[in-house]
């Protein structure tokens, strides 16, 4: 399969082929991903990429990596465009623009990353398919992660949430790790293919399955422990549609929903409501509702943990609220075009492509935990769960995760499930339980390997009960994080520079 593949990219004079097969590449990686899943498809996919760019000079490498990109932005991000085209009032002009330029900019990590790898080794060998094309593809992934804010949507590791070694890799190197293995599989794909006959296969099959028997038996433990009896928990799904949440007419529709479909938990030891499950600020909700909320959490010794926008000193925040304490966590990390307009005082309105009010969220500066029953839950607002050193920190902390998001936005789209796919990765990163609270879906409860306990059905209004662990204890990569990745990162730069130097000389 590998072979016959890699074969359509065969570079001939003024063939087609490696354009179209790169393409075609990216554009199938997204199989790879949620809802899909088909986690050995990735390997695959990115060995077309090498194996095209392999020989290639740095600018066609660019181009490569480019076409690469476009495939796998234009079909793994294009849900997007729902937001803005149905929510936004910006039309189907302004959608493609958008979108369009967000692909545009995405696609440019790709090629970035191979035009890197053959300025550093212009040689077509060992040194450039091992070392050179998987330490670059890396090295632009991790800038994905915060460059501009950040945008680290499908990365690699991601594709592997359901792979046999995920739940051993996750803990120790991260979704970057899992990458990496990635690249590494890819580079064994077209080194086997470029050689004749069967040994490489055979050696390369048998070091595979011996590198994966190793790490299973290594790495594969309980780095985190229980930190005391499992926790009741209700997980409340609202389902209002993003058109309709938050026009005031259906405001006291929306209170008293949440409110009937929380009624029969009271006496489970937590309930979580979405972000802004509560569309006006806290502040001035109706007299009497919180104090109603706030009995019956007394009476059943029930906590409470609500998503509203809250206002402090002119400032408004999208919070998440433990209700009847003096606690909220308000959200850091905002959404830039949706939360709030990057130079809104230079352009105005301009740049206000999905409608964010005028006033702005703010971003929270500090990590808050919230109290629930004798421990302490981390929050992360809706797409604060995609930064993974962010959340190794504020899960250090912390006994479990809450991550509280409105996918609405995104319709009947495949980004929800792609977004149930991340935060399972950050559970499995942190070895701790993740609740996912969710207006529209996908609402779930995910276990400490990244195992999706209970799912409540997506557009339905609906209570999820199930349990939670508590869990104590760090794992490596909420010590370390990125770093160990990075060192080796840049020590294979290092060698392939060194090796470059020494050949041209």
């Amino acid at each position: 399969m590998a072979k016959a593949l890699l074969h359509l990219g065969r570079p001939r004079p003024g063939s087609l082929a490696p354009w179209l097969s790169t393409t075609a590449a990216g554009a199938a990686l997204p199989l790879a991903f949620a809802p899909w899943s088909w986690w050995w498809l990735a390997p695959f996919c990115v060995a077309v990429l090498f194996h095209n760019a392999w020989t290639a000079s740095p600018g066609r490498a660019f181009a490569l990596g480019y076409l690469f990109g476009l495939g796998l932005f234009g079909v793994g991000v294009s849900w997007i465009h729902v937001s803005m085209t149905q929510y936004g009032g910006g039309g189907p002009v302004t959608s493609f623009i958008a979108t369009g330029g967000l692909i545009a900019l995405l696609a440019l990590f790709p090629a970035l990353a191979l035009c890197l790898a053959r300025r550093l080794r212009p040689q077509a060998d060992a040194w450039a398919l091992w070392a050179s094309l998987p330490a670059a593809w890396l090295a632009l992934e991790w800038l994905r992660t915060w460059l501009f804010t950040g945008f680290p949507w499908l990365l690699l590791g991601y594709s592997q949430a359901d792979a046999p070694l995920a739940a051993a890799l996750a803990p120790v190197t991260g979704v970057l790790g899992l990458s990496a293995v990635v690249t590494l599989l890819a580079a064994a794909l077209v080194w086997c293919a470029a050689g004749r006959g069967w040994r490489r296969w055979a050696v390369t099959a048998v070091a595979v399955a011996a590198l994966g028997a190793a790490t299973h038996v290594g790495l594969a433990r309980d780095w985190t422990r229980p930190a005391g009896p499992p926790l009741e928990v209700v997980l409340v799904q609202g389902n209002f549609d993003q058109a309709e949440k938050w026009r005031p007419e259906n405001r006291s529709k929306t209170l008293a929903r949440y409110a009937a479909l929380s009624a029969p938990f009271w006496q489970a030891d937590l309930i979580v409501w979405p972000e802004t499950a509560l569309p006006q600020l806290y502040e001035i909700l109706p007299t009497g509702y919180l104090a109603r909320l706030a009995k019956r959490m007394n009476e059943a010794d029930t906590a409470l943990i609500l998503g509203a926008p809250t206002r402090r000193d002119a400032r408004i925040f999208n919070s998440a609220i433990a209700v009847g304490t003096d606690t909220a966590y308000h959200k850091r990390h905002l959404v830039p075009f949706g939360e709030y307009v990057p130079l809104r005082g230079l352009f105005g309105n301009l740049l206000d492509v999905l409608s964010v009010p005028e006033f702005d969220f703010t971003p929270g500066t500090e990590i808050t935990l919230l109290p629930v029953a004798g421990y302490r839950a981390a929050i992360a607002i809706c797409y604060e769960i995609i930064f993974p050193r962010e959340i190794a920190k504020l899960a250090a902390g912390s006994n479990f995760l809450v991550n509280m998001s409105n996918d609405a936005w995104f319709g009947d789209t495949i980004g929800p499930w792609q977004h149930l796919q991340i935060a399972r990765m950050r559970a499995m990163e942190a070895q701790r339980y993740v609740l996912r609270a969710t207006n529209t879906g996908v609402t779930a409860v995910i276990d400490d390997r990244g195992r999706v306990s209970v799912q409540a059905p997506q557009f339905e209004a609906v209570s999820t009960t199930s349990r939670l662990v508590p869990r104590t204890g760090l794992t490596p990569y909420m010590r370390w994080r990125d770093a160990l990745l990075i060192i080796v990162t840049v020590l294979l730069f290092g060698l392939v520079i060194r090796r470059s130097v020494g050949s041209a000389a």
